[in-house]
C-alpha cells in the first residue's frame, strides 16, 4: 500500500463537524492498520472512521449487501430478481427493482478482499475515494473547487436502494465525483448515523489532487455572496466595465 504523498491539511480550514474519510480498496491485507473488531454495514464503518484511528475491514466485518457489490461473495438470484424491492414496497414491481442492477456499480469477484478507512487528518495511505460530509455552505466550496479549473458540470447518480454503491463504489469505478444528501439513503437513515440534510461528496483519487490545488488557489467566499443588493449591483457594474475595457483594448 502506497504511503501518503499529498498534504490534506487544507481540509482542516473547513472545521467540519464530521471529518472527511479516506477509503482504499485492497487485494492484500494492509500493514500497520488494526482490523475492525465488529460486523457492521459499510455506512456505519464510514461513520465510525470519522471519530477513530485508521482501520481495515474484511469480508467477515461487512454486515450488509456491500459484500455482494464488492465481489466478496456471490449474489443469490433472489437479489437481482427484484423481489425484495417489490415486497418491501420500494418499487411498483420486481421488474423495476431488477433493472437497477444493470446500473449499480459493482466490482468483479475477488479483486477486493480488504477495505481501509481513515479520517483525513490521520491518513497513512492515498485514498481511492475521499468522502466529505459537509453543510450546504461547505459543499458549495468543495463542489466549486471540483469545477473551478475545468468547468465540467457537476452531476450525481443514485438509486433509492443500494446508496452505498453510489457513495463508495461509483467514484472508484468511474472516476467521476458523486454527491447525495443524508437522509436519502435507507441505511444511514434507519441507523440515524448522521443528521439529515448534510451533503455527502465522494471524490475519486484522480480528482483529489485538483481539488486540493483549487482549494488553495480560489477564493472560498465570493463577493456576490456577502454584499447587499446595492453592493451587488455596483460590483456587477464594475466587473462588466472591466470586461468591456479589456475587450475594447484587445
Amino acid at each position: 500500500m502506497h504511503t501518503i504523498r499529498r498534504d490534506y491539511s487544507v481540509f482542516e480550514k473547513f472545521k467540519f463537524e464530521f471529518k472527511p474519510v479516506g477509503i482504499k480498496f485492497l487485494l492484500n491485507k494492509p500493514e500497520g492498520l488494526a482490523r475492525l473488531d465488529k460486523s457492521i454495514p459499510i455506512c456505519q464503518m464510514f461513520r465510525e472512521a470519522q471519530d477513530s484511528s485508521p482501520f481495515y475491514a474484511d469480508s467477515e466485518n461487512f454486515a450488509c449487501v456491500e459484500r455482494l457489490l464488492m465481489g466478496m461473495v456471490e449474489p443469490e438470484p433472489i437479489y437481482k430478481s427484484g423481489q425484495i424491492g417489490d415486497k418491501e414496497k420500494i418499487y411498483q414491481e420486481a421488474r423495476a427493482n431488477a433493472r437497477i442492477y444493470q446500473y449499480v456499480p459493482k466490482l468483479d469477484k475477488g479483486i477486493v478482499r480488504y477495505v481501509a478507512f481513515s479520517p483525513v487528518d490521520k491518513l497513512a495511505f492515498e485514498p481511492d475515494v475521499l468522502i466529505i460530509t459537509a453543510t450546504p455552505n461547505q459543499a458549495e466550496i468543495i463542489l466549486r473547487a471540483l469545477s473551478y479549473s475545468i468547468g465540467k458540470p457537476l452531476t450525481t447518480k443514485i438509486t433509492p436502494v443500494l446508496m452505498c454503491a453510489w457513495v463508495f463504489l461509483y467514484p472508484y469505478t468511474s472516476g467521476e465525483l458523486n454527491y447525495t444528501i443524508t437522509g436519502l439513503g435507507y441505511g444511514m437513515r434507519i441507523k440515524k448515523l448522521l443528521p439529515e440534510g448534510l451533503v455527502l461528496i465522494s471524490v475519486p483519487f484522480d480528482l483529489i489532487p485538483m481539488l486540493i490545488d483549487n482549494l488553495h488557489e480560489m477564493d472560498w467566499v465570493l463577493p456576490i455572496t456577502t454584499l447587499d443588493e446595492q453592493g451587488r449591483k455596483e460590483y456587477s457594474t464594475k466587473v462588466m466595465e472591466e470586461i468591456r475595457r479589456e475587450y475594447s483594448n484587445g
